[in-house]
């Protein structure tokens, strides 16, 4: 029988996620810490034949050593992408890792074309305008997304439904960039082009990739000076597509007009964390919020309860499939 440590445990999970593994493996074989998984963190997962961990846990080479040396011989990840495992030092290891490939592609699509709407129409700010009993609506002004070019960068099973919704706003071209065409896409009318002819002619810009050396700051410099004056910019799938500093001199240049991200490259530090009474030491990220154009959420994108059911049941399905050696596209 494994015993299993859930690093970076959320309420939701204490509601999804350790019931299930409570109900497979019994609950005197799971344990669950608030605390991420780290160099210092790493002693506590002694004794364990199993950690479970989220998006930012680092699983690096020195942390996979010793889990190891500790016996630890699954990784199971709460998550689609593998960018916090070292991969190739746990297959080293002899440790097996396995993720949950596709927990609600629905949720995260519905919040970026949200997050578009929130920005385009200044939802929040016209919000926080009524709460204080304020119904002036001067400077509210929005624009259509009816008419315009969208770009969508990566149409896997997110990128697609997203495309699917977005469609339905009845855009004048729907732009689509991807290394594996699909054919489901060019179906619906999308336009397979270029990554820079996407940069140049779109008007709102969706990122639906994951974080791979290839897809590393996929919007930079460079990238931003191809697009057009007042481009809208979404970011639900990996901080670190985005690279914040050439987003900072976009937001400052006017090119970019709207910027709604769910995640940010150095969120380790804050995200999942109440931090309302700290000061950041993170001067970019605080420059970032203090944008009127800029909508900033803590990496909720997935959090819906079909999702959370399908990486609670999943998680033990692959505990389950290593337990009888069963190989797994997980």
């Amino acid at each position: 029988m494994s015993k299993v440590l859930i690093y970076s445990l959320e309420k939701y999970d204490e509601k999804f996620l350790t019931p299930e593994l409570h109900a497979a493996i019994g609950a005197e074989n799971v344990r669950a810490v608030r605390v991420s998984l780290s160099l210092d963190t790493a002693d506590l997962a002694k004794g364990y034949d199993a950690v479970c961990l989220f998006v930012n846990d680092v699983c690096s080479a020195p942390v996979i050593e010793k889990l190891a040396q500790y016996g630890v011989k699954l990784i199971l990840l709460r998550n689609a992408g593998f960018n916090n495992v070292d991969v190739e030092a746990a297959d080293k290891h002899g440790i097996s890792v396995r993720r949950v490939p596709a927990y609600s592609p629905n949720a995260v699509a519905e919040f970026a074309v949200g997050l578009l709407l929130a920005i385009v129409r200044k939802i929040p700010k016209a919000y926080n305008r009524v709460r204080e009993h304020n119904f002036s609506i001067s400077g509210l002004e929005g624009f259509d997304i009816h008419g315009k070019v969208i770009g969508i960068i990566g149409t896997g099973n997110i990128g697609r439904i997203a495309a699917g919704i977005l469609k339905a706003f009845g855009p004048a071209r729907l732009l689509g960039y991807d290394e594996y065409p699909s054919d489901e896409m060019k179906a619906l009318g999308m336009e397979y082009v270029d990554r820079e002819t996407l940069f140049r002619e779109a008007d709102i810009i969706s990122l639906h990739v994951p974080l791979l050396p290839t897809t590393y700051h996929i919007i930079n410099r460079a990238a931003v000076a191809q697009m057009k004056k007042g481009v809208v910019i979404i970011n639900t799938s990996r901080g670190a597509l985005v690279e914040t500093a050439a987003a900072i001199e976009g937001l400052n240049s006017r090119t970019i007009g709207g910027l709604a991200m769910d995640v940010y490259e150095n969120e380790s530090s804050y995200f999942f964390k109440d931090c309302s009474d700290q000061i950041m030491d993170d001067t970019v990220f605080s420059q970032l919020l203090t944008y009127p154009n800029v909508i900033i959420t803590g990496h909720q994108a997935f959090l819906t309860q079909e999702a959370l059911m399908t990486i609670a049941s999943t998680t033990v399905q692959n505990l389950k499939d290593f337990q009888a050696g069963t190989v797994t596209p997980n």
